[in-house]
């Protein structure tokens, strides 16, 4: 942590349980543009989802655009207001608290946004955007506050002379270390990272993420790292959970995934990397038809319109997340049978 002399020093870690929790979360929103009132309909943004986060590990969370992944993240650090479910955070039930309990929470979980530029507040230096949060929190003077988002400037990797600088006269990745910075400001043990790096070039990505996990490793921090790009994630992440059209479709720690996945959707996905050499060409597990309206999800399992494996008990009937092992969660009726598929297909040389 960074002690009012500013001094940066290691948080010790209670690890009897898990440090987030998270249980049949789920998020409907009313649909706009309804002709009357009787033509009103639902979106069904999050249906059902639980995982958990441990002490000091990352769980990326993947999916395609518009499956639910940002406002699950949002949903977790009450930005917006669930419909359904429980959030526990070291075993303190987050939606049941108000006022100056919900103010003192919101030192221990903090978020980073995708876009560095809008999330930013352009009339503000970057040293007022850092201590923004510690103002809010009110539990340090003025002198020490800017001692602090110095000394986190210098620790992000940008300058203690940048202070008085505002967020036009940066870089995307400087910007982006700036909310970094503004995150770690009030001593956080959790971190919401959504789509933290998707808007940087490649190279800044790189810097970006070691940042956080030398971050991590310093301070001891906990990450929902949610992104779509898969070869960013199985970088970072200690353990992976896939979400498909609002629900959560499997949860394996990285090595497993990536090796071994059991859900049609997760092989598909995988199958989709591309791969980084001229001659090689990678054999895809090829699915059919469009991702269904969250206005109309399908019944039964949310994959079985495209699935190459659906049978009528795929369309009658939602499989319930199961353990294949110990540390691998399926949702689907034949997660055994799709294992012996080509579950990540190899590269191949072309020509």
């Amino acid at each position: 942590m960074l002690a009012n002399s500013g001094r940066v020093e290691p948080r010790e870690k209670d690890v009897t349980q898990p440090l987030l929790t998270v249980k049949n979360l789920s998020k409907s929103f009313a649909a706009r543009g309804a002709a009357s009132a009787k033509d009103s309909r639902t979106i069904y943004a999050v249906d059902d989802v639980g995982f958990h986060v441990e002490h000091g590990e990352t769980l990326g969370l993947v999916g395609e655009s518009g499956c639910g992944k940002s406002t699950t993240g949002r949903l977790i650090m009450r930005l917006i207001e669930p419909s359904e479910g429980s959030v526990q955070f070291e075993g303190q039930d987050v939606l049941s608290l108000k006022g100056t309990d919900l103010k003192r929470l919101r030192k221990a979980m903090q978020i980073v946004f995708q876009d560095p530029f809008s999330s930013l507040n352009p009339r503000m230096s970057v040293e007022d955007i850092i201590i923004e949060p510690l103002v809010v929190q009110g539990d340090m003077n003025g002198t020490d506050m800017r001692r602090r988002a110095r000394q986190l400037l210098d620790k992000v990797g940008l300058s203690s002379a940048h202070a008085g600088r505002y967020p036009h006269e940066f870089s995307g990745g400087q910007r982006q270390r700036v909310g970094i910075a503004r995150a770690l400001a009030p001593n956080p043990k959790f971190i919401v990272c959504d789509e933290a790096v998707s808007a940087l070039d490649v190279s800044v990505q790189a810097q970006v993420i070691n940042l956080l996990q030398d971050l991590q490793e310093e301070f001891g921090l906990s990450y929902l790292f949610i992104s779509h790009d898969l070869s960013v994630v199985r970088h970072i992440s200690t353990r992976v959970a896939v979400m498909y059209l609002g629900k959560i479709v499997e949860i394996a720690d990285k090595k497993t995934l990536y090796a071994s996945p059991r859900h049609p959707y997760t092989q598909a996905l995988l199958a989709s990397i591309p791969v980084p050499h001229p001659s090689l060409r990678r054999q895809r597990a090829r699915i059919g038809g469009e991702v269904a309206s969250a206005l109309a999800p399908p019944s039964g399992c949310r994959f079985s319109q495209r699935c190459p494996m659906a049978e009528d008990l795929c369309r009658r009937e939602a499989p319930a997340m199961r353990h294949l092992a110990a540390s691998h969660e399926v949702a689907c009726h034949f997660a055994e049978r799709s294992g012996t598929r080509a579950a990540s297909p190899k590269a191949r040389a072309v020509g």
